[in-house]
């Protein structure tokens, strides 16, 4: 699943067209990046979440057949649910399995294939060295888990792999955060990935390489002039 139903309210005015999954860093949208990589690790079929300017993507993208991918979209309206429930949103399309989830508005050099997950874990997290503008990090990785206390403080990349039943309690996990609402569900994965991560249930692996959270025009501009120039 590719995650890009936000509105990208950091990005304006370029998001105010455009939704920021289909802005181009050298000459390529940050999701046919995704698209592409993706089919190159053996996946076959990506369901994308969409809200604001939603109508863009299957004009821009079609039904995937152009990387060898069938894509379906889950439409959220104008209002986007969040990351827990767009994806609470898409999971009849996703179907029992375990499945990939990444933001659309990153750019990352990280190679799907590698993506595991436990046997008895929900969700398993790739985390990244906390950047500048985040140097609390998210959560401790302690070896292979990922943990509230100890280990080693780092970032959330957004590419994850999660079970469905990591949704299975949503609404008494996610019912006391402030915001929340229930019909539709409009709710943050955070909290879910919290207590899943209390009972021991969510695995993680650190990654070294190249990876872009893109949040403003102007570190957009500076990662394309970045991979123009031969770096990044």
């Amino acid at each position: 699943m590719i995650l890009a139903a936000g509105r990208g309210e950091r990005m304006r005015p370029l998001s105010e067209r455009t939704p920021k999954p289909l802005l181009t860093v050298a000459g390529q949208a940050l999701i046919a990046r995704h698209l592409e990589r993706l089919a190159a690790a053996g996946v076959r079929e990506v369901v994308i979440n969409t809200a604001h300017l939603g109508e863009q993507f299957p004009a821009a993208l079609g039904d995937g057949a152009r990387w060898g991918l069938r894509i379906r979209y889950s439409h959220e309206g104008e209002q986007p649910l969040e990351t827990g429930g767009g994806i609470l949103h898409a999971l009849p399309l996703l179907g029992e399995a375990p499945f990939i989830a990444v933001s659309g508005d990153l750019w990352t050099d990280y190679d799907f294939a590698r993506l595991r997950i436990g046997a008895d874990d929900l969700a398993h997290l790739v985390m990244v060295h906390n950047p500048d503008w985040h140097a609390t990090g998210d959560f401790g990785l302690d070896g292979d888990r990922i943990v509230e206390q100890g280990g080693t403080r780092m970032t959330f990349a957004n590419i994850a792999v999660y079970r469905p039943a990591l949704f299975a309690d949503w609404r008494t996990t996610a019912a006391a955060e402030p915001g929340v609402a229930l019909d539709p569900p409009r709710f943050r994965l955070l909290p879910l990935l919290r207590a899943a991560l209390r009972r021991g249930r969510v695995g993680g692996e650190a990654f070294d390489g190249r990876w872009h959270n893109l949040g403003t025009p102007q570190q957009l501009a500076e990662l394309d002039a970045a991979l123009r120039a031969g770096a990044g």
